[in-house]
Order: C-alpha cells, then structure tokens, then sequence
C-alpha cells in the first residue's frame, strides 16, 4: 500500500471527527464566532480535498503520489497540459478525486439553487405586498407580529413588519437592521449552504453533526458583534427580547428567533474565558501538531 495515504487519512480524521468534537465543546467558539466560523470552513475545505486523495492513493505508487496531491493542495487549479501529461493510472487517479469532490460540491449547488429560488419566490411577494420605505432603506410589510429579518444575495433586501416598527424603539430599530445588513455584508448564506451541503453527504461525522447546528448559531452571533459596532448592547439586547417570536421565511436571515435567548445572553454576559481568540489558536494548534507524526513518517519512507 501506497503509503503516502496516511497524510490524508490523518487530514480526515482529525478534521472530520477531533477539530469539530474540540470546537463543539469549546467556550471560545461562542466568544471568537469569525474564529470558530473559520475554523469550521477550513475543516470542510481540508476534509473534503484529503477525502478526494484517499481513494486515488490506493491507485497510485509511492513515485506518482505526490504530483496529485500538488495538484490538489496548490493555490492554482491544474492545467489542461498537466492534466494530459498524466499516464494511464494518474488520470484514473484524479477521475476518482474528482468524482469524490463532485459529491459536496454538487449538495452544494443543489443547497444554493434552493435557496436562491425560495428567496426569489418571497422577493416577488414582498413587492406585491410590501412597500419600500427610503428612510429605513427596508421593506415594510404589514403584520402585526414584531419580525426583521433579511433576504441575502441577488434578491438582498431587509425587511421589517409593522408590528416591529410599533415594539421597538429607534435605537432598537437601528440595532436590528444593523444585524440584519451584516448578514448581507458578510454573504452568510454561502456558508450556511456549505453547512447544510455537508450535513446531507456526510451526516454521521462530528464535523456535519456538530457543524450543522453551530455555524448558523455562529453566524448571527457575528452578525450581532458587528451590528454592535453601530449600536449598544442593552439596544440590541432589548430588540431581540422584542422580536424573539418573530419568524422569517425559510432562506432568510431573521434577528429574532430561537437563537434570540442565548445571543441575549452572551451580549450582556462579560466574557470570562480570558483570551477567545489565544484559546482558539491553541486550539487549532494543537491539533495541527497531531499531524506531525504523520508528516515525518511519510517523508522519511521514499
């Protein structure tokens, strides 16, 4: 057996079952969300090309190895020339990778495609229903139920009911459409997607189990640090408590929800964990040495 493929099979098991299990657990996380948000983005990434070398491995010698797993791991995608440089078995080889990859990419597309089309099919509602209102730069739609909530990409727009306009001050008012146009900013539902993509493919594995409740979680809490920016905690708090029974459409960001008691939570809470950032580090860290035995032992084999 090619024996190359131990790196790759420690990439798998440590970013799909031992960095999701620490992040899961970890007080960080919820302290450093943009930290944690990366951390889980990079195990998908890292996951999914290591899960596409394994099965070209077992079809590779030892000599061959390598040149597809630069081509794989490289800041630059392959080129039609190295591509037909490849003999017979190399391009078996990375058939087969990229068969394994067409997997999460594909739920991926399937993920955003829905997505795009239920948030299409609310946008030509809203503008048959709702009016747009300049000084808010937001939709008004009327209902009695306190609600602001966001539809992100092509369609992006933010839109309040009339019953929220009633339940929250300006102050609050402003919090909640900061939140809101943070999502939009930070294009979240790609990741969202990403999650949700991963979770259907590979749903035994910690990193979907785990991943796929907390990266929304971790979402609207970076959006709450960044509406913070533009607002106090008591005003954002206080809109939460006031639209925490609100709902959104599916697809759509909303500022309330059930997320809403323990975001309320963690904005009025003084952090004491010391340092969130420094213990993610030392997180990431850690494990990335439990390669390195791996590493040498690979290279120290021809």
């Amino acid at each position: 057996m090619n024996h190359h493929i131990l790196v790759p099979l420690g990439l798998v098991l440590l970013t799909g079952g031992l960095v999701p299990w620490l992040v899961a657990r970890s007080r960080w996380a919820q302290q450093a969300p943009r930290l944690a948000l990366t951390v889980w983005a990079a195990c998908g990434a890292v996951f999914a090309g290591a899960t596409a070398l394994i099965p070209a491995q077992l079809v590779l010698s030892a000599g061959s190895s390598h040149r597809l797993a630069d081509m794989f791991f490289t800041l630059e995608p392959p080129t039609l020339a190295q591509v037909m440089n490849l003999d017979g078995r190399e391009r078996f080889a990375f058939s087969l990778s990229l068969l394994v990859l067409a997997l999460p990419a594909g739920a991926f597309a399937r993920r955003l495609a829905g997505a795009r089309r239920a948030r299409l099919r609310h946008a030509g509602v809203l503008r048959l229903v709702g009016r747009y209102d300049p000084a808010l730069h937001a939709t008004v739609l009327d209902d009695e139920r306190p609600a602001v909530y966001c539809l992100p990409g092509r369609t992006r727009r933010v839109v309040v009911s009339s019953g929220a306009l009633r339940a929250l001050t300006p102050a609050q008012l402003a919090a909640a459409l900061a939140h809101e146009r943070a999502h939009i900013a930070g294009r979240h539902h790609l990741l969202v997607a990403a999650a949700e993509a991963f979770a259907a493919v590979f749903a035994r594995l910690p990193l979907a189990r785990y991943g796929g409740p907390a990266v929304p979680l971790l979402l609207e809490m970076a959006a709450d640090d960044r509406a913070l920016r533009r607002c106090t905690r008591d005003a954002l708090a206080t809109a939460l408590y006031a639209l925490a029974s609100g709902r959104a459409p599916r697809s759509a960001f909303a500022a309330g929800g059930p997320s809403a008691a323990v975001r309320m939570r963690r904005i009025l809470t003084p952090h004491s964990a010391g340092h969130p950032v420094l213990l993610g580090l030392l997180t990431i860290a850690s494990a990335a040495l439990a390669m390195a035995p791996l590493i040498v032992a690979c290279c120290s084999f021809p």
